[in-house]
């Protein structure tokens, strides 16, 4: 059973509860002083809150998708995604491969004609050399005669760090968001393709091209893009793509919005920080190189490198979020750039969390929908 598992979770509370019934119904039987009986109450308490504990992690773990499986929890992912390019022969194969496809959860529909798909893919870069998992979003128009000839504007949907692309769909809600957004027709039919910002695991590369190491930035200002325009019926010119995100991925949707206006004309970030960390899940991601540090500090850029002409959208909460003040700061030196156009979502309260990226996510959709043309 996997860590996402509902079952996972069921046994832990039923554990939970069964150690708590067995500790009050033991308890009297336990009342001496002797090393024996010192000893069952000390476990018996021990076992009962582990257990508690266990269903607690599990279940936040499950609402707001922290790790993907056991082997991601205790950090036995430690391979890096590289892969092998694949021919373009009769054999070969092409840098998005579908996986497998499903129905949209919580949409009623009896085909891809009135309730659009899922696809789960896997997507290689060629030029990165990185390879990762992602889900894609197809509404119902890419699946009806009259769209037949028509290309579709396409957002790349980031999770935080470490996060799991399965939460996109299943606990932020974005392709029934976005389908019901359109359905209302407050949007515009879009692809949606979601992924991690974690394509080299379990390192957190903040989405940098690291000296000797994963060329992050890469895969999503290229190899990306290059995949799903060689699979899907996606706009090819200027204005056809955004990028949006959360908390990590908020960060990367921005610099990459910043440094790659060519490639997304808008970047949303959710709950957002303004320059790379550097901590024990990133390592050295710059090596000693200057340039590379500057480039992906959001206010370097903004004071020294030419203003990009694309839109940005920054959220954050009055209380609740350590990144209000830097958010107002961002504002209001964005502005002062007097070409690259900002706006923003401020919440009176909301924490760091789903429940908060939920209120945000239907207006960052219709946002960024509106500066997205079809092509």
């Amino acid at each position: 059973m996997g860590l996402t598992s509902n079952k996972v979770l069921v046994l832990t509370i039923v554990l939970a509860a069964a150690l708590f019934v067995a500790t009050v119904w033991v308890w009297p039987r336990l009342a001496r002083r002797s090393w024996r009986s010192v000893g069952g109450r000390v476990g018996l308490l021990l076992a009962t809150q582990l257990a508690l504990l266990a269903s607690l992690g599990i279940g936040a773990n499950q609402a707001f998708g922290f790790y993907a499986g056991w082997a991601d929890l205790f950090g036995r992912e430690t391979e890096q995604g590289v892969v092998v390019d694949h021919s373009s022969g009769a054999g070969g194969g092409g840098p998005l491969q579908v996986l497998s496809t499903s129905p949209v959860p919580g949409v009623t529909g009896s085909g891809p004609r009135t309730a659009g798909r899922i696809q789960q893919v896997a997507i290689v870069g060629r030029g990165s050399r990185l390879a990762s998992p992602a889900y894609v979003y197809l509404p119902p128009e890419y699946f009806q005669p009259r769209y037949r000839t028509r290309t579709f504007p396409a957002a790349v949907v980031l999770t935080g760090y470490p996060g799991t692309a399965q939460a996109l769909v299943n606990r932020l809600n974005y392709p029934r968001t976005a389908q019901e957004l359109a359905k209302d027709g407050r949007m515009q039919p879009m692809i949606l393709v979601m992924l991690r910002p974690t394509v080299a695991p379990p390192r957190d590369t903040e989405c940098v091209d690291v000296p000797g190491g994963p060329r992050t930035e890469t895969f999503f200002a290229e190899d990306l893009p290059q995949a799903v325009l060689a699979h899907y019926r996606v706009g090819r010119r200027p204005g056809s793509w955004g990028v949006i995100g959360d908390s990590t991925g908020g960060y990367c949707a921005l610099k990459l919005a910043m440094r790659h206006p060519d490639v997304y004309t808008a970047g949303a970030g959710l709950s957002p920080y303004y320059r790379a960390p550097i901590d024990p899940t990133t390592g050295d991601l710059f090596h000693g190189d200057r340039k590379l540090r500057d480039r992906a500090d959001l206010w370097w850029l903004l004071k020294h490198a030419p203003a990009p002409d694309t839109s940005l959208l920054v959220t954050s909460s009055r209380v609740g979020e350590h990144n209000y003040r830097d958010t107002l700061r961002f504002i209001g030196r964005v502005k002062a750039t007097g070409r690259t156009r900002i706006s923003s979502i401020i919440l009176d309260s909301g924490g760091h969390n789903f429940n908060t990226w939920r209120r945000e996510i239907p207006p960052a959709l219709q946002w960024i929908s509106g500066r997205l043309g079809d092509r």
